[in-house]
Formats: C-alpha cells, sequence, structure tokens
C-alpha cells in the first residue's frame, strides 16, 4: 500500500536565510505561486476584450464576480461591499489552490493546516480591526447579545468571548480537514488498485472496484474544491458583519 501521508511532504526547491528565518522555497509555495498566477493570467484574458456580449472566458469571470458580490452584499449589505476584493481574493485562491491540488501528482496547498490557519488569521485580525476603527469600544456588544435576562448574562457572555476566540480555530480546520481527509481517501483506493494488479490474476479482477470509487471521490473532491471555498468565503463575511454591526445579532 503506498503512503497515503506522503504525498503532504514538503520539499525545498531552495533554501533561503534570511535574518536567521528559514524562508525556503517548497513545494507548497510554488503551488500557491501557481495558483496566483493562473488567477493572474485567466482574469487578464476574460477581461481585455471586455465585450458587451461576453464569449465564455469572460462568462466565467462574471458568473465569478457576480457570485461572491451576491455573497458579499447578501451577508453585510451594501456597506460590506468595500470588502469585496479582499472576499473575492480569498474565494479564488482557495477555490484554484483546492482544485490544483486534485491534478495527480501536484500538491494540496489547503491541506496544510499552517496555511489555512494563516488565512483565518488574516480575517480574525481584519475582523478586530474593522471592528474597532467603526466602532471603538462598542465593538464588545458582540459579546453583550440584547435581550438576555441579567441573571445569565454573564455565563452568555463567557461563551460569545470564547466562541469569538475559537473563530481562527474552526474556520481553519474545517477547511484543512476536509482537504487532507479526501486526499488521503482518494490515495487510499488508488493504492487498492496498484495493490490488486500486482496481486495477481485472480486479484485483478477485483481491481475496477476501488477503481471506480476513486473516480467517484475525484468528482466528489471536485464539490468539495468548490464548497470549502464557498463556506470560508461565507464565513468570512459573517465575521466582518459583526464587525460592522456588532449589536445586529
Amino acid at each position: 500500500m503506498p503512503d497515503p501521508i506522503h504525498q503532504f511532504d514538503l520539499h525545498r526547491i531552495f533554501n533561503l536565510n534570511l535574518g536567521g528565518w528559514d524562508v525556503s522555497f517548497t513545494n507548497s509555495a510554488l503551488f500557491m505561486l501557481i495558483a496566483v498566477l493562473l488567477t493572474w493570467a485567466f482574469f487578464m484574458m476574460a477581461t481585455q476584450a471586455r465585450a458587451l456580449v461576453p464569449g465564455r472566458l469572460q462568462s466565467v469571470a462574471e458568473v465569478a464576480h457576480d457570485f461572491v458580490a451576491g455573497m458579499v452584499r447578501d451577508s453585510m449589505g451594501k456597506e460590506g461591499m468595500k470588502f469585496f476584493p479582499f472576499v473575492f481574493a480569498l474565494f479564488i485562491f482557495i477555490f484554484v489552490c483546492n482544485m490544483l491540488g486534485i491534478i495527480p501528482g501536484a500538491f494540496t496547498v489547503t491541506s496544510h493546516i499552517v496555511v489555512t490557519a494563516a488565512l483565518a488569521a488574516i480575517v480574525f485580525l481584519t475582523v478586530l480591526v474593522v471592528g474597532f476603527a467603526k466602532n471603538g469600544l462598542r465593538f464588545f456588544k458582540l459579546f453583550v447579545p440584547s435581550g438576555v435576562p441579567i441573571v445569565i448574562l454573564p455565563l452568555v457572555t463567557m461563551i460569545e468571548i470564547i466562541s469569538f476566540l475559537s473563530r481562527p480555530i474552526s474556520h481553519s480546520v474545517r477547511l484543512f480537514a476536509n482537504m487532507l481527509a479526501g486526499h488521503i481517501t482518494l490515495k487510499v483506493f488508488g493504492g487498492f488498485v496498484v495493490m490488486l494488479l500486482a496481486a495477481g490474476s485472480s486479484a485483478a479482477v477485483l481491481a475496477p472496484l476501488p477503481l471506480l470509487m476513486a473516480v467517484a471521490i475525484t468528482a466528489l473532491e471536485v464539490l468539495v474544491a468548490f464548497l470549502q471555498a464557498y463556506v470560508f468565503a461565507m464565513l468570512t463575511c459573517m465575521y466582518l458583519n459583526d464587525a460592522l454591526h456588532p449589536g445586529g445579532h
């Protein structure tokens, strides 16, 4: 059975040290760079013509734009549209990284907790900065829900604070765990195919079964790649809405 964890190993492409910090260029950094370059190239080509009757690439770009814009508008209102570039960049980056990971032999960037945790930390810090910049100390109203009886208010406030501080954890682990589990499962079924074929003619008859499962899981992973990017972006919108309207919930 091929090792299903080996696909997540980090490999240095070239070593780099800055001021005592190891900032070597790895396969993870390479695929993040590829994701950024692919996204840039796609939108450059898609928006080059800016035709009144859009072609295929422009149609895809417009659908992606309208989809995220609708998500932002529905979650935060018109005031939240100033955060559209931020949410759109997160959605597209995560989606492209997820899709690149499905390609055989490619590296799944979002299967590493350090990457998803960094993205979640950026969102968390943005929420804090926006919340205090816009509301000042009134941002703490987020932890004091309206209509709660005074008797249980301290308990509810404590729960709200713990829930708020755990957001980066749940935000990052959800994406990381789904991508990790899906690719491990895919690797396991792929390993079954190789083992059955190598075992001889009698066992090789069963090889199509795990092969069909691998194909089905690959199709499922395409859906998961989109859903996890959507969920991450949607949660980002909800957290930013709390920063804009801390007493609204």
